[in-house]
């Protein structure tokens, strides 16, 4: 098993590597949408949050 997901991650690995080769720009445009993703997801967590101590 811990064969298999050292085989993934190299394959994960790689395919990043391409991506970011291939087309910058995309790739650009992949991290951008994962950051404003992460920043929704916490910014909604703090509303949460807030709501939950008023």
């Amino acid at each position: 098993m811990a064969q298999a997901k050292k085989v993934a991650l190299y394959a994960v690995a790689v395919f990043v590597l391409y991506t970011i080769i291939n087309s910058p720009s995309r790739a650009a445009d992949l991290v951008q949408v994962g950051f404003e993703g992460i920043s929704s997801a916490a910014q909604g967590v703090g509303e949460f949050m807030t709501e939950l101590i008023n």
